[in-house]
C-alpha cells in the first residue's frame, strides 16, 4: 500500500515501467515463532507499469540469485510458482455462485500443506476431526463437486510441461483458467531460457498465499534444510519471502488500472536462516577497538580509527574514562570486539602499535597448553604503518572461522 501510494502521487514523474526497491521494520499482528517476530525487517522489490508475466519471471529470478548471493545454496530453497487465475478457473469450472462457500473453498484450500489430499477432501466434504480431536465443519460440497479443487492441488508433475498440461485439466474450459495456465507456461519457457532449473524455481500449483490479495502469478521462497524448532523437533525452515502481482491495488488510488508486481523478503527470518546454515555468527562481530592510553593524544587515536573505516572497517576510540585499562578491555570484550589496538607513548616513539586479537586470546585461555600460547600469543607489535594490513589479515580469519562454524 505505502508503494501504491507513492505511485499514484508521482506517476507522472516515474520512469514507466518504474522498478524500485526498499528495506524497513514492518509489523504484523501474529503469534511469533523461531524466526519470526512482531516487529521484523522487511526488503521489497517491485515493478510498476509492467503488465507481462516476464515481470514476475524477473522478479522470480531475483529471488533465486539474491537467495544464492547470501549464501542460501541451490538445493537448500525453491521458489514456487503459481498464479490465481488458474484457482479462478477452477472456481469457475466448480460452479460455485454463492461468495460464502467459494471464500469456504479457498481458506480450505490454504490447509493443504497442513492436511494434506486427504484431508482437504474431508474439510470440502462433511468435515473432519483434527489432531485435537474437535470436529470441524466441512463446506458441504458433493465429491464431484470437490474434485476440479483436489485435481488443481494434486496437479504437479515431474516437469512443468506435466504439471501444465493437468492443470488444464483441472480448469475444465475456462477461459480465465486458461489463460493463468499460459502465463505458467510462459513464465516456464523464461526461467528454462535463463537457466534456471527446477531445483531452483518450479510451477507448483499448492502455492495459494495472498489468493484473496493477488490477481496472476504467486510466488514464494521455501527453505527446504531441517531446523530443530524450540521444543527440539525437526522441521523444515519454511518460507523466507512471498509475492505475486497485484494489478488492483494502485487502481484504489488513481481510479486507472495500473499493472504491478512485486516480492517481499523477512531480512530478519532470513538471518536466522543464516544462521543456521552456520553462514554467519549467532553472535556477530563488534568493532575494532582503539583504546586510549592517553588524553592528550585522542588526535592520533581518532586518525587510526578514520584510517580504518576509510577502509571498511568498523572500529571506535574508546570514550569511557581511560584511567583503569582493564575496564577498556571489558568494553571491548561486552562489545563482542575481535581486536583492541593499544599504542602508549613507548609504541608512539617507537612507531609501533600493540594489537591484541581478542578472540584468540580467548580461545588460548579456554584451551590452549603453554607451549600453544608461546607459539600463538594473542598480542604482539607491528611497525604503525603495518596497521591496517594485521587487522585486516586478523578479520580475514575470524570472518572464515564464524561462517565455516
Amino acid at each position: 500500500a505505502p508503494l501504491a501510494r507513492v505511485y499514484a502521487q508521482h506517476r507522472n514523474d516515474l520512469p514507466n515501467p518504474y522498478r524500485r526497491y526498499a528495506m524497513g521494520p514492518v509489523w504484523r499482528n501474529e503469534k511469533p515463532g523461531p524466526g519470526r517476530y512482531r516487529q521484523f525487517y522487511q526488503c521489497d522489490a517491485d515493478i510498476v507499469g509492467a503488465p507481462s508475466v516476464a515481470a514476475d519471471s524477473e522478479i522470480c529470478a531475483m529471488l533465486a540469485d539474491t537467495l544464492e548471493t547470501v549464501g542460501i545454496p541451490r538445493g537448500d530453497y525453491i521458489v514456487r510458482v503459481n498464479n490465481r487465475k488458474v484457482l479462478n478457473g477452477v472456481l469457475e469450472t466448480m460452479g460455485l455462485a454463492d461468495d460464502t462457500q467459494r471464500d469456504a473453498v479457498l481458506r480450505t484450500i490454504d490447509k493443504f500443506d497442513k492436511v494434506g489430499e486427504a484431508g482437504v477432501r474431508e474439510l470440502l466434504g462433511k468435515g473432519r476431526l483434527d489432531a485435537s480431536g474437535a470436529y470441524i465443519d466441512g463446506v458441504g460440497l458433493t465429491d464431484d463437486q470437490a474434485a476440479p479443487v483436489v485435481a488443481f492441488l494434486t496437479s504437479r508433475g515431474d516437469t512443468a510441461a506435466a504439471t501444465l498440461a493437468n492443470l488444464r485439466d483441472a480448469i475444465g474450459g475456462s477461459d480465465v483458467g486458461a489463460e493463468g495456465v499460459n502465463e505458467l507456461e510462459t513464465m516456464a519457457e523464461l526461467f528454462d531460457a535463463g537457466g534456471y532449473g527446477a531445483d531452483q524455481i518450479l510451477i507448483d500449483p499448492s502455492v495459494v498465499r495472498g489468493l484473496g490479495y493477488y490477481t496472476g502469478p504467486v510466488f514464494e521462497a521455501e527453505l527446504t534444510f531441517e531446523i530443530f524448532d524450540e521444543k527440539g523437533r525437526k522441521r523444515q525452515f519454511g518460507s523466507v519471502s512471498g509475492g505475486g502481482r497485484y494489478d488492483d491495488l494502485v487502481k484504489r488510488f488513481t481510479g486507472q488500472a495500473v499493472p504491478a508486481t512485486g516480492v517481499s523478503i523477512g531480512v530478519d527470518r532470513l538471518l536466522a536462516a543464516l544462521r543456521e546454515k552456520g553462514r554467519i555468527g549467532s553472535n556477530p562481530l563488534g568493532p575494532v577497538v582503539v583504546t586510549v592510553m592517553d588524553r592528550d593524544r585522542m588526535a592520533d587515536y581518532q586518525a587510526m580509527v578514520t584510517e580504518l573505516r576509510n577502509n571498511g572497517i568498523r572500529s571506535e576510540v574508546y570514550l569511557g574514562n581511560p584511567k583503569n585499562f582493564g575496564n577498556q578491555l571489558k568494553y571491548a570484550d561486552k562489545r563482542n570486539s575481535p581486536i583492541a589496538i593499544i599504542e602508549g607513548g613507548d609504541e608512539k616513539d617507537q612507531g609501533i602499535v600493540q594489537i591484541k586479537d581478542l578472540i584468540l586470546g580467548a580461545q588460548i585461555a579456554q584451551n590452549a597448553t603453554l607451549e600453544e600460547w608461546k607459539e600463538r600469543p594473542s598480542q604482539f607489535t607491528v611497525p604503525r604503518d603495518q596497521m591496517l594490513a594485521k587487522v585486516r589479515e586478523i578479520l580475514a580469519t575470524h570472518n572464515g572461522e564464524t561462517q565455516g562454524a
